[in-house]
Formats: structure tokens, C-alpha cells, sequence
């Protein structure tokens, strides 16, 4: 953002604190929040898919683009990454060191509610915990898919080869980390009027025959396709399907996750909304609400009758929106700060770039203000673009 700031005979110009501060893009925080939300009610709607076809209908739709759509938006504010020092860190702090205290902590509270020996293992991540190694792994790679020439096709020529090959294995989820790279890539390439794009009126009405249809055909697909498919997170050769489908079902889920996501993003507002501040925070919803779902599997919770009747159903889908929209509130965001996004600049060392850009905009505020103050006026009309 930049502000013109003019010369007005002896007005001095704005000190650093009366300048506008940099202001978060509400639409992208209201997506980031729908689609936290709709993996909150996924996982809720996973406890319950045995026999209910009209359940695991809208579950198979659902995973077809909510987390495309979230690792959408994600490759897209990935756009700036480096290798230098202050992305390093930021990458430690708010990726490897929130994936380290949860994968301890979700293995102690199997422990405690479930398993009593079950193991510690860093390599094989705990339920949701893979979507961290995936954006570790991802962000490292992203100058490689700023270099070259058609990285797209290339990730997608990547998800299809980890398709048919079983040796990926477990470690970090790295099927995952593969099958889901091009939605990355994808947004690593999307620019602002991308998006522009699918907000339009005509994309908003043709979104709704678009997901009517996808329902249909989830329907259609429950009693012929795996649902693991949609998990992207095994190769065809597990499934016990010929080699062949691994490549075009990779293929296929990719088409369909960019359609319906841009249907999701075409109905996402891009105005402030009573939920757009939760934006901020749903890397902590993300990370909590697993306890819940694994304490409701580990207690039978998700066995009650109840949850087999339509109104138990939506009762269950409520109580999971709602509850990962709390686990996102500001004051979950003070208490859990230290482990989701802590600073730790005691285990760096300090940037010498950063000490040295410091002591230049100190040198230039000092002299822009003895400037103003006595240089003569400017005529009116002209000015300095100061980025603020």
C-alpha cells in the first residue's frame, strides 16, 4: 500500500506511528476461515460414513476441494518465499516447531485415552499433522517452482508418478506431500486478478449446477470407488486397482478440486463479515480440533444411535463448525501462541541484513524530516510515494 505524502512548507512528514498500518485482504481471510470450517465438519462427518450414503455423498464432494482449496490459498501467500534468513525462521517457528510439540502431544494423549504404548515417531505424522510436513516440504521447494519453465505440468507429472509408486511410503505422509504439490504450485502461480475472476456474478450462478452435479456424481461414485482415493494419501497398487487409474484418477481429482474450489471461492465475501477475523487464527483451529475428534473416537462417542438419524447428523455437523470456529477465537490465539507461533529469536542469530536495513530507514526518516522542515514547498499536486 502507498500513500502520497506532499511537501508543505515546514509540515514535517508523519512519524512511523502515524502512518497506516499494511491492512489483511478480508476475502482471503474469510476463505481461509469457510474453509477451516468445512475441514472441522469433514472430520466430524468421518466418524460417521459407515452406511450413510447420503453422508459420505457430501463428505467425497467435500474432500474433493476443501483442502485443495486451503492449500490453495496457502501456495498463494508462499509466492514470496526465499531462502533468507527471516523466511527460515518464520518457516521453523510457525511450521516445524507447532508440527514437533503436537505430533508429542496428540501421540501422549493416545496414550492416555487409548493406547498406553503407543510409540512416539516423528517421521509418520498423527492425523491431520501431515498438512505441516506437506508445507515444510512445499515452501522449501518453492524457488524451484519459480524457476521453471512450466511448473505446473511438472507437479502434476510428479503426483501422477507417486500414484504407481507404493516404495514413497509413510515417512512425513509423503504421498500426500506429493498428490496434493499440485495445488500448491497452483497457487504459487495465481496472481490477485485470478481471483477477481471467479467472483464475478456469471461464475457465482454457474457454481450452482457445478456442485448440484458434483453431488449427483458422488452419489453415483459411493457403491463404485474407494473412498480412500479422495485421501490422496496411498498408491494404486494398494487399493488393488490397476496401474494405470492411479495417473488418470490423480488427474481427475485435480480437475474437479480446481472447479469446485473456484466454485467455493466464488461464493467466498469480500467483505468484512462477523467471521473474518477468525482468519488469522485458523492454523489454531486446525491444529485443536483433532483432540476432539480423537477423544470422540477413542470414547465410542461417535457410536450413539442418535448420530445415525438426520437430525444427529446435523446436530454433529453444527457442533463441528462450531467448535473449530471457537478454537480459532482470539483468546485460544493468546493462550496457545508460545507453541503455534513462537518467536524463539533466542535460537537464531542475528541478521546482519536486517540490523543493517534497520539503521538505513532510521538514517532516511531522520533526514526526510530535517528536509521537509527546511526546504521550501513543493507546488501542489506533486509528491513522494512512500510505501508503507
Amino acid at each position: 500500500m502507498t500513500s502520497s505524502l506532499r511537501s508543505d512548507g515546514d509540515r514535517k512528514s508523519p512519524s512511523p506511528r502515524a502512518q497506516p498500518s499494511r491492512q489483511r485482504d478480508a476475502f482471503f481471510d474469510n476463505a481461509k476461515y469457510l474453509a477451516i470450517v468445512l475441514v472441522g465438519v469433514g472430520h466430524a462427518w468421518g466418524q460417521i460414513l459407515d452406511g450413510n450414503r447420503t453422508v459420505e455423498t457430501l463428505y467425497r464432494v467435500l474432500y474433493t476441494f476443501h483442502m485443495p482449496a486451503f492449500i490453495v490459498i496457502s501456495g498463494y501467500f508462499s509466492r514470496s518465499f526465499d531462502l533468507s534468513p527471516k523466511r527460515v525462521k518464520r518457516l521453523i517457528t510457525g511450521v516445524v516447531v507447532p508440527y514437533l510439540v503436537f505430533e508429542v502431544a496428540y501421540t501422549l494423549h493416545r496414550r492416555v485415552s487409548e493406547d498406553p504404548q503407543s510409540d512416539f515417531s516423528l517421521l509418520d505424522p498423527t492425523y491431520l499433522l501431515w498438512f505441516l510436513c506437506a508445507l515444510f516440504v512445499w515452501r522449501l521447494t518453492t524457488p524451484i517452482w519459480q524457476t521453471v519453465r512450466w511448473p505446473l505440468p511438472i507437479a502434476l507429472a510428479i503426483a501422477a508418478l507417486a500414484s504407481v509408486t507404493p516404495s514413497v511410503g509413510n515417512d512425513l505422509n509423503m504421498q500426500r506431500v506429493l498428490q496434493f504439490l499440485p495445488c500448491f504450485v497452483l497457487g504459487l502461480l495465481l496472481r490477485p486478478e485470478h481471483f477477481q475472476l471467479v467472483r464475478r456474478r456469471s461464475v457465482r450462478i454457474w457454481s450452482v449446477p457445478v456442485v448440484a452435479a458434483a453431488l449427483v456424481i458422488g452419489w453415483w461414485s459411493v457403491p463404485r470407488m474407494e473412498t480412500g482415493w479422495f485421501y490422496r494419501n496411498a498408491a494404486v497398487q494398494d487399493t488393488g486397482g490397476p496401474w494405470w487409474s492411479g495417473p488418470v484418477l490423480t488427474l481427475a481429482l485435480f480437475g474437479c478440486s480446481v472447479v469446485l474450489s473456484a466454485c467455493f471461492f466464488a461464493w467466498v465475501p469480500g467483505r468484512r463479515m462477523w467471521f473474518t477475523a477468525l482468519g488469522a487464527g485458523t492454523i489454531y483451529g486446525y491444529l485443536l480440533h483433532g483432540f476432539l475428534v480423537k477423544e470422540g473416537s477413542y470414547t465410542g462417542w461417535f457410536q450413539h444411535s442418535f448420530l445415525d438419524e438426520p437430525l444427529g447428523e446435523i446436530g454433529l455437523t453444527v457442533l463441528g463448525a462450531t467448535a473449530i470456529t471457537l478454537l480459532c477465537t482470539k483468546p485460544v490465539q493468546r493462550v496457545m501462541r508460545y507453541v503455534v507461533e513462537p518467536k524463539m529469536d533466542w535460537a537464531f542469530k542475528a541478521d546482519p541484513g536486517d540490523a543493517a536495513r534497520d539503521r538505513e530507514k532510521r538514517d532516511k526518516s531522520g533526514s526526510g524530516t530535517r528536509e521537509a522542515s527546511t526546504e521550501p514547498a513543493a507546488p501542489n499536486g506533486s509528491g513522494e510515494k512512500v510505501s508503507v
